[in-house]
């Protein structure tokens, strides 16, 4: 049984540019006592190809969290562009929410990203220079990208852990993780 659990993920800011922050209201309840604070951490995956592409936006330690529901405010900064391989920016990647307990896992929420350019005779030329010139290294104007957040299909895993060291052994089971859309998780 989770001791604490996600009620709500609101994107506030969506869509945007690039560079915006990405700004998430979070809203959460804690049923029992926690002995330790819980970490909050903002993902940008940036290529699906090789983890190491993926960078860590933000990481906030929250507590002592009372028993009950508690929101606050999560502003992560943009991801930097360097970082990411030019043929991986444009399309659709993901931004994972992960929360932990001690050091554990206990929830993730993923939402996929789109990255494109709102002017249409930019999207023309990247198409064209994409089709007709594969192998010439893209040209990516950054500062002209919008960023839009599939906010309203969150894909949300859940993890067991062991809560506390003093629990007793007997009590933690290892499962696997189980993913699910959820509908109460909005956007």
């Amino acid at each position: 049984m989770s001791l604490a659990n996600i009620v709500n993920v609101e994107i506030l800011n969506n869509p945007c540019t690039f560079f915006d922050p990405f700004v998430f209201e979070i809203t959460f309840e804690v049923i029992a006592p926690l002995k330790e604070d819980l970490e909050f951490k903002v993902v940008y995956v940036g290529s699906a190809e090789n983890e190491k592409h993926d960078q860590t936006l933000e990481s906030v330690m929250v507590g002592p969290v009372p028993v009950g529901t508690s929101k606050f405010r999560l502003e992560a900064p943009a991801p930097n562009p360097d970082s990411i391989p030019k043929n991986d920016v444009l399309g659709v990647t993901v931004v994972l929410l992960q929360v932990f307990y001690l050091n554990r896992e206990f929830v993730r929420v993923g939402y996929y990203v789109n990255n494109d350019y709102a002017d249409e005779q930019l999207k023309e030329q990247m198409e064209t220079q994409m089709t007709e010139h594969p192998t010439v290294p893209l040209t990516i104007y950054f500062d002209k990208l919008q960023r839009s957040i599939l906010a309203d299909k969150p894909r949300v895993t859940r993890f067991s852990i062991k809560w506390d060291e003093d629990e007793a052994p007997s009590e933690f089971k290892t499962t696997s993780p189980q993913s699910e859309e959820v509908a109460m998780i909005e956007g």
